[in-house]
């Protein structure tokens, strides 16, 4: 795979089968997207989103194709190489912001270095860099519940970024914000994706937050329907 692409899907299909049923979710996706690209997925509900989310965050496997991030085929790693994979190739950003309650913003963004081994020292450095740049340099030391809704989305966002991921994804980051919190964070996606170094994939049903993206794919029963460049 190309150096200028983070990600690539070739014909990927998912196909669930209980029994007799057979349930398509994925039919032959195929796309590419380059270093610093800010993408939005977009569709109705049973379109395949969720199931595709699963397939770029390695926590599913296709039945039929090839996901590559960062020039690595994702279907053939396994164990303990895939979970070391994610956590230093994928930085995840959900709705419900996932922040443990009972750790600081400074301690919650150095979860994944703590995983990876890193020092403490340059743990609590790398995370206050990142907290200070996300405007937060106030806010080191509080706790989830002393922060607003887009206080804790930002801590996510450091957390997401402390590895120095190849991919982000963003799982509707803006569905428990009020509107200027959720331009703010969008905003911010939007400035670390340009930063060239980080891909960006977010799921969105907010229509109006693609107008800050690269492109928009459109998936409809478990289809590519468009692609449009923005």
């Amino acid at each position: 795979m190309s150096a200028t692409y983070s990600v690539r899907l070739d014909n990927v299909s998912k196909i669930y089968r209980s029994g007799s049923i057979e349930v398509r979710a994925l039919e032959d996706v195929s796309f590419s997207l380059r270093k610093g690209e800010f993408t939005a997925i977009v569709g109705p509900s049973g379109s395949g989103k969720s199931t595709l989310m699963n397939m770029l965050g390695t926590i599913d496997r296709p039945t039929r194709g090839e996901v590559f991030i960062d020039g690595s085929a994702t279907s053939k790693m396994g164990g303990d190489a895939l979970a070391e994979f994610r956590n230093r190739k994928l930085g995840f950003v959900f709705q419900a912001f996932n922040l443990v309650n009972g750790l600081d913003a400074e301690k919650n963004v150095e979860l994944p270095l703590m995983v990876s081994g890193i020092p403490e020292d340059e743990r609590r450095e790398r995370a206050d860099k990142l907290l200070v740049r996300l405007g937060l340099g106030q806010r080191l030391k509080l706790r989830p519940t002393q922060l607003s809704g887009g206080e804790q989305q930002r801590v996510a966002m450091a957390r997401a970024l402390v590895n120095n991921p190849a991919l982000i994804l963003a799982d509707e980051p803006t569905g428990n914000l009020d509107t200027k919190s959720g331009d703010e964070v969008i905003k911010l996606l939007r400035e670390i994706a340009s930063s060239g170094n980080v891909t960006i994939i977010m799921v969105t049903h907010n229509i109006d937050t693609t107008r800050h993206c690269d492109r928009v794919i459109h998936i409809k029963d478990g289809r590519i329907e468009s692609i449009k460049a923005r």
